[in-house]
C-alpha cells in the first residue's frame, strides 16, 4: 500500500497559523461604535430615572447603621416596644437570630446622615438587643424603605396603619397616641385624630376608642401596662369612673403606691377597683323625698308645667324632667360626662 504524503508547503503554512494564532480582530464601522455608546448612556439613564423615582415613591430599600436612626422623631403609638419577657417580642427575637429581617422599617431622611422613624420601632429595637448580645456585624444594620411623607399627619397614620397589620395595639394605645397628636399640634381634635388615624376602623371601634380617649385624659401614662389592658376592663373602668369624680385621683394613687411589677398584678389592681367602686355605687341611696306638705304645696306655675320626681336611670345619674326642661344630677354627672353627652347629641342630632 502505497503510503500517504503529509500536507507540506503553503497549505500546511496556512492550517498550523490558523490553528496556533487568532485572527486579527474585525474593525468596527464607527457608526456602530456611536449607536452602541448611545445604546449605553440610554440604559444607564433609564435606570437612574427607575432609582429616583423609587426613591421618590418609598420604593428603595436602604441598609443603615442602626445608630442613624432617631427612634423618638415621631410620638410612639406603643408606650414601649416591648420586652424579653414578652412572648411576642422573644419570638421576634428568636426569628431575626435565626433568618435576619425580612421586612424592613420605613424611615424619613432627616439629612446630614440622620433618619426617622416612621414604623418599626419593635424590629429596629430586637436587632439592637441582638446587637448588643452578639456584636454581630449583621445586627449593626436595618433594612429600611426611604419614605417622603406629604404631611406630620401623614406619617403618624403610616405609623398607626403599619401596626394595625402587623400586631394591633390595644385600646388604650390607640387612645394614647389620639391625645398625643393632638397634644402635639397635628390634629386639631380628637375627632379629626380619630377619623384620620383609624379611618379604616369601624363606626364602633372608632367609638369604643373615644370612650378609652376619655380613660386616658384620667389615667394618662400611670398605666404601666398599656398594651395589656383589654377592652372589657378598660370599658368598666370607663363606667367606674364616670360614676364616681373622685376615682381618677384615687386610682392613680392606687398605681402610683402600688407600682405593679407585671400585667397580672396591675390587671388584679384594676379589677380590684372596680368592684370597689360599683359595690360603693349601688350601696349609695337616692335622694331623700321632700316632706308630703312641700310636695303638695303648689308652685306658681303648676297650672303650665308638668314635673316628675328624680329618677336614676343609671348608677349615679338621675334624670327629672320639669316643664320643657330636663335635668340631669348625681355624682356621675362630671365633666367628662358632659363631654361625651354632647358629643352623643352632636352625633345623633346631625341632620
Amino acid at each position: 500500500m502505497a503510503k500517504r504524503k503529509r500536507l507540506s508547503g503553503p497549505l500546511q503554512d496556512f492550517l498550523t497559523t490558523s490553528e496556533t494564532h487568532s485572527a486579527p480582530a474585525s474593525s468596527t464601522a464607527p457608526i456602530a461604535r456611536v449607536a452602541g455608546d448611545a445604546s449605553v448612556s440610554a440604559a444607564l439613564e433609564e435606570v437612574s430615572r427607575e432609582l429616583s423615582s423609587a426613591r421618590d415613591e418609598g420604593r428603595l430599600v436602604v441598609r443603615l447603621a442602626l445608630d442613624t436612626i432617631d427612634a423618638a422623631w415621631l410620638m410612639r403609638d406603643r408606650a414601649h416596644p416591648g420586652t424579653a419577657d414578652e412572648p411576642d417580642f422573644s419570638a421576634l427575637i428568636d426569628s431575626l437570630r435565626r433568618n435576619g429581617q425580612r421586612n424592613p422599617i420605613e424611615v424619613v431622611d432627616m439629612g446630614a446622615g440622620r433618619y426617622g422613624l416612621i414604623s418599626g420601632w419593635r424590629r429596629l429595637t430586637a436587632l439592637r438587643c441582638l446587637h448588643d448580645e452578639t456584636g454581630d456585624d449583621r445586627f449593626a444594620t436595618v433594612l429600611a424603605f426611604l419614605r417622603q411623607p406629604k404631611s406630620s399627619e401623614e406619617a403618624y397614620v403610616a405609623m398607626v396603619e403599619e401596626n394595625e397589620i402587623r400586631l394591633g395595639l390595644s385600646y388604650y394605645e390607640r387612645a394614647r397616641i389620639a391625645a398625643k397628636a393632638v397634644e402635639a399640634g397635628v390634629f386639631p381634635s380628637s375627632k379629626l385624630a380619630l377619623q384620620s388615624l383609624f379611618a379604616t376602623a369601624s363606626r364602633s371601634k372608632r367609638s369604643k376608642i373615644g370612650s378609652f380617649l376619655s380613660l386616658y385624659r384620667v389615667l394618662g401614662d400611670n398605666i404601666c401596662f398599656p398594651q395589656a389592658l383589654n377592652e372589657r376592663l378598660g370599658l368598666a373602668l370607663v363606667k367606674a369612673l364616670e360614676a364616681n369624680e373622685r376615682a381618677g385621683a384615687q386610682l392613680i394613687e392606687h398605681l402610683k403606691s402600688a407600682c405593679p411589677d407585671s400585667f397580672e398584678a396591675e390587671q388584679r389592681l384594676l379589677s380590684d377597683f372596680v368592684n370597689t367602686v360599683e359595690n360603693s355605687t349601688e350601696s349609695v341611696r337616692a335622694p331623700s323625698t321632700p316632706p308630703v306638705s312641700e310636695a303638695l304645696a303648689p308652685s306658681p306655675d303648676t297650672e303650665n308645667s308638668v314635673s316628675n320626681p328624680a329618677e336614676e336611670v343609671c348608677p349615679g345619674i338621675f334624670l327629672s324632667q320639669k316643664g320643657g326642661k330636663l335635668q340631669l344630677s348625681g355624682p356621675a354627672v362630671n365633666p367628662v360626662f358632659r363631654d361625651r353627652l354632647e358629643a352623643w347629641l352632636r352625633k345623633n342630632t346631625d341632620t
